[in-house]
């Protein structure tokens, strides 16, 4: 005779696996190559390498190289860094050195 798996079970169960395997699409808009933006870039890259290798794409855009894309984007501050998958969308502002709250922004840490 088989068990049946709790509902509760199957849905952790269900939301570890998904988690494991989740692929990040991040977008850094930057503003030229400041010191700021230069570390923000070393930043993020260092995460991503240290946190989800192999399971993420990483855009860099210049706001001042493509302007426009900043009003469409709604972004008011550089550097921000947006993660748009795996949802919800989530936004930081600045040189993303605050690794900590990047990893909890990105659920890739538990509150404690």
């Amino acid at each position: 005779m088989k068990k049946r798996a709790r509902a509760g079970h199957s849905i952790q169960t269900f939301e570890k696996a998904t988690a494991a395997t989740a692929h990040y699409v991040l977008r850094l808009y930057v503003t030229g190559s400041t010191p700021n933006s230069n570390r923000a870039i070393a930043n993020v890259r260092k995460i991503c390498e240290e946190h989800l290798l192999g399971k993420y794409d990483l855009e860099v855009v210049d706001l001042s190289l493509h302007p426009t894309l900043a009003q469409g984007e709604q972004i008011l501050a550089a550097p921000t860094l947006i993660k748009k998958l795996p949802l919800p969308l989530r936004r930081f502002i600045g040189d993303m050195s605050q690794t900590e709250c990047i990893l909890l922004g990105l659920d890739l840490r538990k509150v404690d």
